[in-house]
């Protein structure tokens, strides 16, 4: 763990973009005053020049800035020069390649002629992956480090003469042996990995760099890289960072978790370039990291909050993940706060009937094996509201041992009180100081709890005081139209040091897409933060639509499990199936496992390292190969292509994680 000295960052209750140098690559800046530019890696092989071009403008034409291939041996290196003289015939010769490279130095070399930027994963650029267990002495690990220079030093003396960039990109899942065994496998094992390279860079007075450090778990990712930034900023090192939440997955999953990720790190003030990884065509990466920089475009620093300080936060290193320590008390039969679970709240939504509430709880049960929204809001806004409040309740007296119940009461006091005479919780919405005393009075004879809700960090605390004061619990939340804003007044409200359990209130946006990633980065970045006991996305979703979209970022935040957990690769040229139809396929297959994490590799060059915790790995071995891995470990080999399926559900059953859908 490193000293609590370092600092990631000058103040996390303002915004503030962390100053880098810029690293041209090839015309495009990436740092200091340049927009966070948009990346995306193709799929096809590589040596396939045609198809490979194809695909570049498809992506180029879809907003992609900077192009990555890959290049596992010479030959795809000098496949890449063709696939840029075609770009260059084709008026796209402005946009950089960047050959990414694994295992090979004479591959990286070779791509050099072509490429305005070579990527490296320090974990394997001249180590194999064993998983090997061996204690290193002081002198053995810097054998290796002389051994690691003198294979690297020639790529960086041709860098430097041609003027290349050059990313180091640490993995989670591909640490070396030698790092894995000092460090573990840690977020600060793959800053230190990365670290290793850069001294190397340089010793031979080679500065063109941007670093990375991508992992499957947002927690991981978000982690490593404050650490890095902590660590560099200790070394006075400024350079810029590359963003991405590696092997994300499709669809929605994906598409949370890089914005926990990415949109996390991008509030902090980190990255300078990035790319979503998901299993689809590349070109439908973009627009997603377009919504996600879109809030940074042109965004003002913010000015210190003097009454912050970040020792005040519960975590204060951020460093390592710890859920923040508040009191647990029963909202009607519901546990909130402590080590109990974050509970989803439901807005039900107008004309939603108790009925159709009701059946809604019997579909989720059924799909996510026992997931329960567990707390119902519904607004009170009148008399008229007031009914319908009161009909849920009498309709669903049945289910009181598993549905709570809250009132958003925006009315005067009389309502409010009203209100509590049928809610396990009441919020009102615009107190007045003259009878905020005479509702908790009221709230504290029927014994219902308190739903503060303010619109900044320092009225929410107050309000929570008197509710402590006229012994009623509560839970805090903060209402606004502005995520960002939101996502720094409540670690603020975290750090004023309350021991009251919050409630993160997601607010509307504009686009359906918009509504995935923001809410996202709001409640998942608070939640990898360790904040937050319930949440709520407050938008006019479809009721069901609404409760999948909660659950589904509680699972990309790590905090609740109602689903299988699917970790599959983007694919690039090394891929040997077609990863979107197998990922659908095992999905269709083992999707209701709940709990069972199962990770879809393209190739063993990554594969094996980066399902990192995955229970189950699907992994391409050879064409028309499958090798099935259970953790790390390998325990079968060369299954035919069509025959891996079943063989991936049959090891599932031999351990003990499979029941009928």
């Amino acid at each position: 763990m490193p000293p609590r000295v370092l600092r990631y960052a000058p103040d996390v209750f303002s915004y503030r973009r962390r100053k880098t140098r810029v690293v041209m690559v090839g015309k495009v800046g990436v740092g200091g005053d340049n927009p966070v530019r948009l990346q995306s890696m193709t799929t096809t092989d590589t040596l396939d020049p045609e198809a490979t071009f194809r695909q570049s403008v498809r992506m180029i034409e879809a907003g992609c800035e900077i192009v990555r291939i890959t290049a596992p041996t010479v030959e795809d290196a000098r496949a890449i020069g063709k696939i840029k003289e075609k770009l260059v015939h084709a008026g796209f010769g402005g946009v950089p390649l960047v050959a990414d490279i694994h295992f090979n130095p004479a591959a990286a070399a070779e791509a050099a002629e072509f490429c305005e930027k070579v990527r490296i994963n320090p974990g394997n650029f001249v180590d194999t992956k064993r998983f090997a267990v061996k204690e290193y002495t002081d002198k053995e690990y810097e054998a290796e480090l002389l051994r690691i220079e003198a294979k690297f030093t020639p790529l960086v003396e041709k860098l430097k003469r041609l003027k290349r960039a050059c990313r180091i990109g640490s993995n989670h899942g591909s640490l070396s042996d030698r790092i894995m065994n000092r460090y573990g496998d840690s977020p600060l094992g793959m800053v230190e990995s990365a670290l290793e390279f850069a001294r190397i860079a340089e010793k031979n007075d080679y500065r063109d760099l941007i670093f990375s450090m991508k992992a499957s778990n947002p927690k991981v990712m978000i982690e490593a890289y404050r650490l890095l930034v902590a660590r560099m900023n200790e070394l006075r090192m400024d350079y810029p960072l590359h963003l991405g939440v590696t092997e994300a997955g499709d669809g929605e999953d994906g598409r949370i978790k890089s914005a926990i990720g990415i949109g996390s790190l991008l509030e902090d003030g980190l990255g300078d370039t990035i790319r979503v990884s998901l299993t689809e065509d590349p070109e439908f990466e973009i627009p997603v990291c377009r919504t996600l920089v879109l809030p940074f475009k042109d965004k003002a620093p913010e000015d210190a909050r003097p009454e912050a300080h970040a020792e005040r936060f519960h975590c204060a290193d951020f460093y390592s993940y710890a859920r923040r320590k508040t009191d647990h008390f029963r909202i009607g039969p519901i546990l909130v706060g402590g080590q109990q679970l974050v509970r989803a709240v439901l807005r039900a939504p107008q004309p939603l009937t108790p009925d159709e509430l009701l059946a809604l709880y019997e579909a989720q049960l059924k799909k996510a094996q026992g997931a329960d929204p567990e707390i119902v809001e519904i607004e009170v806004r009148d008399e008229r509201t007031l009914a319908r409040l009161e009909n849920f309740r009498d309709a669903l007296k049945s289910e009181t041992s598993r549905l709570a119940f809250l009132a958003r009461v925006t009315g005067d006091l009389p309502l409010a009180q009203k209100a509590a005479a049928h809610a396990d919780m009441v919020c009102w919405t615009n107190p007045t100081d003259g009878d905020y005393a005479e509702f908790l009075k009221t709230l504290k004879d029927r014994g219902s709890a308190n739903l503060v809700e303010a619109e900044d960090a320092e009225t929410a605390r107050k309000l929570d005081a008197a509710s402590r004061y006229k012994q009623v619990d509560a839970l805090v939340s903060l209402r606004g139209d502005d995520a960002s804003r939101l996502l720094r007044e409540y670690r603020l409200l975290a750090a004023y040091g309350s021991s009251s359990p919050v409630l993160i209130r997601a607010p509307r946006e504009k686009t359906a897409e918009e509504q995935v990633l923001r809410s996202s980065t709001l409640i998942g970045g608070l939640l990898c933060d360790g904040v937050g006991d319930a949440v709520l996305v407050d938008a006019d979703l479809p009721a069901a639509r609404g409760l999948e979209l909660l659950y589904n970022i509680l699972q990309g935040a790590g905090v609740r499990v109602t689903k299988t957990e699917f970790v599959s690769c983007p694919s690039c040229g090394r891929t040997l199936f077609d990863l979107q139809t197998v990922t659908e396929r095992i999905k269709r297959r083992t999707g209701h496992l709940k709990g069972v994490k199962i990770a879809i590799m393209g190739c063993i060059v990554n594969g094996p390292g980066e399902m990192a915790d995955a229970d189950f790995g699907y992994v391409g071995g050879a064409p028309d190969q499958i090798n099935l891995y259970v953790g790390k470990t390998c325990v079968q080999k060369g299954i035919p292509f069509a025959q891996a399926d079943d063989a991936l559900v049959e090891l599932i059953k031999k351990h003990g994680k499979w029941v009928d859908p």
